[in-house]
């Protein structure tokens, strides 16, 4: 990596030409083979070779033998929409259903975007949420996440006694190690086809190597393990690691109408929610819905962007203790699916991401696409 990243023992300059032929030979390799390429084949043997040269214990069987496991999604609703969202190990499909359960009871509209009693309502909940997720997370062929129950519109009226009208100094919480170094891609074609996808590498350049001959760096996401046995997220043989990924889509009678995700940690998935009622309460375009400032709070302490600085002292007042940050998680992108067949594409300041769509013509009479 120093090699390539590093020449000469300087960072590579802006406008740099960058080669890597090996990651150009693995992409045609995987081009060809498949999976097969790294489940057993050449790049798998290779990696296999780099781990066990600092004591790696993973063998080319493991990687022949591991096989992908299709979850039926999680759906919620919410004032008459369909929630769809990823099931465990994501745990961002059960809270964000849980949560907007929480939140249908009350008047989100009538209190108003960014007042302190809709903060105050939204860091409640996400609060509680975080609480469920910290008891019961994980892969669910090894951990029993009640699904059911915490997606239940009874459980949501349960919750509303966990809200507190005053917030208190919270327990101390695990810190999940994920990074901001996350990609979300939604993509919608003509035929009806639509993806939320969201992929990391969890930390800056993942693993922090590079797979000799192959141009691959493989991900650190096994920093998300607890390295204590006997709990939860305890690392064990063929055990999938839990994320906060929130790949999200929001229908309404069978037809989707919103597709988003995010970068950003364990501040994924109350993002995505946050962005859910901008768009079904505040009645927001998807840009406006996208860009919204945003909250987050795990327990002990409130995270406000700084749009939401002026109410620091409301929150304050109502004994949270208030941080103020640059960005709450990454940049998303969404599409919204109009009732005349058309998208709306939009993304967010918070990242590098962008809009960009191909077709044959204006998109609509008169008027031109603009990005």
């Amino acid at each position: 990596m120093a090699r390539l990243f590093l020449p000469d023992g300087e960072p590579v300059p802006v406008g740099h030409r960058l080669v890597m032929a090996d990651y150009a030979q693995s992409l045609r390799l995987i081009q060809a083979e498949g999976a097969d390429a790294l489940h057993g084949g050449a790049l798998g043997q290779a990696l296999v070779d780099r781990l066990a040269s600092g004591g790696g214990h993973v063998t080319l069987d493991d990687l022949a033998g591991y096989r992908m496991v299709e979850r039926e999604a999680i759906f919620g609703s919410y004032r008459g929409h369909t929630i769809a969202g990823p099931p465990p190990p994501a745990s961002s499909g059960v809270h964000v259903a849980q949560m907007l359960n929480m939140l249908e009871p009350h008047d989100i509209a009538g209190m108003g975007f960014g007042s302190a009693d809709s903060l105050h309502l939204l860091a409640e909940v996400i609060r509680v949420a975080f609480e469920d997720r910290r008891a019961a997370s994980g892969d669910p062929d090894f951990v029993d996440v009640p699904v059911e129950k915490f997606t239940s519109k009874d459980y949501a009226l349960a919750c509303q006694s966990r809200l507190r009208n005053l917030a208190r100094p919270g327990a101390p919480v695990m810190q999940y190690h994920e990074s901001r170094d996350t990609t979300h891609l939604t993509v919608a074609d003509r035929d009806g086809n639509v993806v939320a996808s969201t992929h990391t590498l969890n930390g800056l350049f993942g693993a922090r190597i590079m797979v000799p001959g192959t141009g691959i760096i493989p991900n650190n996401y096994m920093l998300n393990y607890d390295p204590h046995p006997g709990q939860a997220l305890s690392i064990a043989p063929g055990k999938r690691v839990p994320t906060s990924m929130a790949p999200m889509m929001v229908l309404k009678d069978g037809r989707p109408l919103y597709a988003l995700g995010l970068p950003g940690a364990v501040r994924i998935f109350p993002s995505a929610m946050q962005t859910i009622v901008n768009l079904i309460d505040h009645g927001m375009s998807l840009q406006e819905a996208v860009e919204a400032p945003r909250l987050w709070t795990d327990g002990p302490h409130v995270e406000l962007e700084p749009a939401y600085a002026d109410m620091a002292d409301a929150l304050r007042a109502r004994g949270h203790e208030v941080r103020l940050v640059r960005t709450i998680g990454g940049g998303m992108n969404a599409i919204a699916f109009e009732a005349d067949g058309m998208m709306t594409g939009a993304a967010c300041w918070r990242a590098d991401g962008t809009v960009t769509a191909q077709g044959g013509g204006l998109a609509r009479p008169g008027v031109r696409f603009q990005i």
